[in-house]
Formats: C-alpha cells, structure tokens, sequence
C-alpha cells in the first residue's frame, strides 16, 4: 500500500497541469511497484542470506555472542538466527511487512549495539572499520522504517491479499 500518487493524479497538478516528469510517471505505476519489490528483496535477502548462515552454525554464533557479553548466548543465538532468517523472508515475501519492519528494526538495532561498539576499541583501524558497519546498519535501519510506514506495496502477499477482500 504505497501512498504514491496514481499516474493521473501526476498529470493534474494545481499549479502546473504538466509537471509530472516521465520519472513520476513511471514511478507511480508497474515501475515503481517492481523498485519496491526489488528494494525488499535487497534488503531482506541480505537477513536470509545470513540468518540462514547463522542457522547453519548456532555453536559459532552463540560463541561470538557470547564473547560480546549477551547472557544466555545458546537461546539468544536461536532466537536471534530465527527472526534474522524469518523476519528477512517476510520482508522478500512482503508477508506482513510492516510488522516484520518493525521486528527488524529492533533487531538491527539490537544487533549494531552488540557487535559494532566502535566507541569501545582502541585500535584505530578497527575503530573506524566498526564505525563504518555502524553507519551501514543506520541505513539499513532506515530501509526498514521505510517499510514499517509503507508496507509492502502492491507486489507482495500483504496486496495480493488487500487485491483479493
């Protein structure tokens, strides 16, 4: 449910009848939906791909947890693997979508403050290295709250479901 403006809405504006560029233009239809859909498969593939990674190696996680001081690393590494996997593939799919924006705002933010302390090391390069994963994980926390506000768009289970009532 993007609260994009129809094609013909472009068309008519106030001030000047003629405005809409060829770019709003195709952003307010199949283009825009198709860039909406791509942008959940980027952000959301990326949590799949490495959930699932995670999934795959629990005693490894659980060890880099608990090297970072989480308590009961073994169940926060489960539980942690699962939404980043889960709540990744909801995004892909837009199942839900603003729902699991919000799940995975909270655990990027979750996430940055436990592995990307940069505030914390001494060694410079290393220093700048986490700083730079610490930016990173902001933007990508942007995207989600992107979604939260927006949902889905039209090219998700979220509209297909919206299309069907």
């Amino acid at each position: 449910m993007l609260d994009r403006p129809a094609t013909s809405e472009l068309l008519i504006s106030s001030e000047h009848p003629s405005t809409a560029s060829a770019l709003d233009r195709l952003m307010a239809g199949a283009g825009g939906d198709t860039i909406w859909l791509l942008a959940r498969c980027f952000i959301g593939g990326i949590f799949v791909y490495s959930g699932f990674g995670k999934l795959m190696a629990l005693d490894a996680f659980a060890a880099s947890l608990a090297k970072n001081g989480v308590p009961m690393a073994d169940v926060a590494a489960v539980v942690g693997a699962a939404v980043e996997f889960g709540g990744g593939l909801a995004i892909v799919l837009g199942l839900q979508t603003r729902y699991a924006a919000l799940l995975m705002a909270l655990f990027t933010i979750s996430a940055t403050l436990i592995s990307h302390r940069f505030w914390e090391l001494q060694d410079l390069a290393l220093r700048k290295q986490q700083s730079v994963h610490f930016m990173k994980n902001l933007a990508i926390l942007g995207a989600f709250l992107l979604l939260l506000v927006q949902g889905g768009g039209r090219l998700s289970f979220d509209g297909w479901w919206r299309r069907t009532r």
